[in-house]
């Protein structure tokens, strides 16, 4: 089998509200979409959603970075994904959100051609997975109010976004507790819901150890607490892990197999945090769950903003591999629309994968008429 063409598409859909990260705003999905082609009739699909300020790129470049990359896998056969990969490595180092969307099309192109949905393919079983929900940064009252929204939805979990100031934080942590808590009389009790919160490097030591300490007075579980300090400082992670307030979890100290060995020798962190657009794919993916398992360390499968074609991607991976434990994969949940056909869908926050080869999931043609498109062949 051999690849004859690429379609690379800009892959815009827009929010239903801005949303805000300690790292900063974006206002609309500007995701990367990648169409495989081969000269056996099989066409994969990929997609990145490059979010620059974690992962160093932005649409521009990343469509700029796909033309090359294009050009270099013409002719390559699609089933040596891993020489595929290299290729793609050794020619351009970094632009893994890039790279993931090549590589989740590789992936879906030989599932298919094996005749079996992803997770499949890749060794695995269909599990269900459970979401949680996302609320991003702003004001305690607002940031209440979702969390009463979400809890009422019947969220199993609640992602926290903070890494402001101290004050400010700690007034969202407690904002969001009372809301609960004044719910009253309900089928569940709230307190059985449990928070994750994710700071996105916003914290200095200090004030990520004074913000985890508070959250001993409030009658929750917290989960686990994603990057609380600067990606390379690894030293407070350990020490924040060694407090033990919160449990810590790796996001943007992990990129690729070399970060997660360098986590598990430092004792730095508790769970690892993979996600699809910030390892370059599934392959990396599979290699940094494997040195966390082996370290005895849980993962989650987390996302960026992507649509439900790379969500789906995501569940697969995470369906296969046991010690993914944890879920989020609430990115469309933020869009005003859905422009995928097939892929996963949500029961409340109970997901459900598709059956059929492949990633199970594909991009409205109507809503591909509307964009630009640059074909290599």
């Amino acid at each position: 089998m051999k690849i004859t063409q690429i379609r690379i598409y800009p892959f815009n859909i827009p929010l239903k509200a801005p949303i805000t990260i300690s790292l900063g705003t974006i206002e609309h999905a500007r995701n990367i979409l990648i169409e495989i082609q081969t000269d056996e009739s099989i066409t994969g699909w990929g997609e990145g959603s490059p979010f620059w300020m974690i992962v160093g790129e932005t649409q521009a470049s990343g469509l700029a970075a796909a033309e090359d990359m294009a050009r270099l896998l013409i002719g390559q056969n699609p089933l040596d994904i891993e020489g595929c990969l290299t290729i793609l490595t050794r020619y351009l180092p970094g632009h893994p959100t890039t790279r993931s969307a090549f590589d989740m099309a590789l992936y879906d192109i030989a599932a298919k051609a094996a005749g079996m949905p992803l997770y499949q393919f890749l060794g695995g079983s269909k599990r269900t997975l459970v979401t949680d929900e996302t609320i991003y940064i702003n004001t305690p009252e607002r940031m209440a109010e979702d969390a009463v929204r979400i809890y009422k939805n019947g969220a199993q979990a609640i992602k926290i976004k903070l890494g402001t100031t101290l004050k400010a934080d700690i007034d969202r942590l407690y904002a969001i507790e009372k809301a609960l808590m004044e719910l009253g009389d309900d089928s569940r009790d709230y307190y059985k819901v449990p928070y994750r919160i994710d700071a996105n490097q916003g914290w200095d030591y200090v004030t990520a150890s004074a913000v985890l300490y508070q959250t001993r007075f409030i009658d929750h579980q917290f989960q686990y607490c994603e990057q609380p300090v600067r990606k390379q400082d690894l030293h407070h992670l350990a020490k924040l892990k060694s407090e033990g307030n919160v449990p810590i979890m790796a996001d943007e100290s992990l990129f690729d197999a070399t970060d997660a060995i360098r986590l598990v020798r430092e004792e730095a962190v508790d769970y690892f945090n993979i996600k699809l657009s910030k390892s370059g794919g599934i392959f990396e993916a599979l290699n940094i769950n494997a040195i966390g398992e082996a370290a005895g360390i849980p993962c989650m499968i987390g996302c960026m903003s992507e649509s439900r074609l790379a969500l789906t991607a995501n569940a697969h991976f995470a369906s296969a591999r046991q010690n993914v434990r944890f879920y989020d994969l609430d990115g469309c949940f933020e869009h005003a629309l859905d422009p995928i056909y097939g892929g996963i869908t949500y029961n409340g926050y109970q997901i459900t994968l598709p059956d059929t080869p492949g990633i199970g999931a594909e991009v409205d043609a109507a809503f591909l008429a509307q964009s630009e498109r640059k074909t290599i062949a």
